[in-house]
């Protein structure tokens, strides 16, 4: 499968990918990438943007590609962050890119900052195929751990048949469905707001 810049400095530079065999990473299909990345767009520029479960680098290399400031791609992959390096390296991203090696699920308080965008496209299934259901733990680990501003924007994408319950201190504003995708877009609740 190929990868393309879908816009900005880099539009139309392929990108590497995973083999073929390689089932271990599910790349986000080029039409939700634009989708998302059209929906987010004004607030790209200048932005510190974090790419959790980041694959092969594709949605945090579209945002480098539109003016962020600053993107840190997370992944616990070897493989994967390999390839998000030859990625980075190879349009000249490296001085506005981090690359950090994490679990999110277990280790997710070295990952402690603020981002003005957060996009989490974790893996719906594990290479046994069987159901993983990531993405509330990684919704309530946003809150406990602070990283979004007042005015950030949290991107999830999951499942059509993955339930992810209300999340104290999170505001879905906004949802769009893609075949057997969703994506949800949250804001930080005002505080007053959140029941202590």
């Amino acid at each position: 499968m190929s990868l393309k810049v879908i816009a900005g400095t880099a539009r139309g530079r392929l990108l590497k990918t995973l083999s073929l065999g390689d089932r271990s990473v599910r790349p986000l299909l080029g039409r939700i990438k634009k989708s998302i990345v059209d929906i987010i767009q004004f607030k790209i520029p200048n932005s510190t943007f974090i790419d959790l479960f980041a694959g092969v680098g594709s949605v945090g290399i579209e945002a480098l590609s539109r003016g962020a400031k600053k993107v840190i791609f997370v992944e616990l992959s070897n493989v994967s962050l390999s390839i998000i390096k030859h990625n980075v390296d190879m349009l000249g991203f490296n001085g506005r890119a981090k690359i950090v090696k994490c679990d999110i699920i277990k280790n997710f308080a070295i990952l402690q900052g603020k981002y003005d965008i957060v996009f989490m496209g974790p893996p719906y299934k594990d290479r046994n195929k069987k159901a993983l259901a990531l993405t509330y733990t990684v919704l309530k680990n946003v809150v406990r751990y602070d990283i979004l501003k007042d005015d950030s924007v949290l991107i999830a994408q999951r499942h059509i048949k993955e339930s992810v319950d209300k999340v104290a201190g999170l505001e879905c504003f906004r949802a769009e469905k893609y075949g057997t995708t969703v994506v949800y877009f949250y804001r930080r609740m005002n505080v007053e707001s959140v029941k202590k």
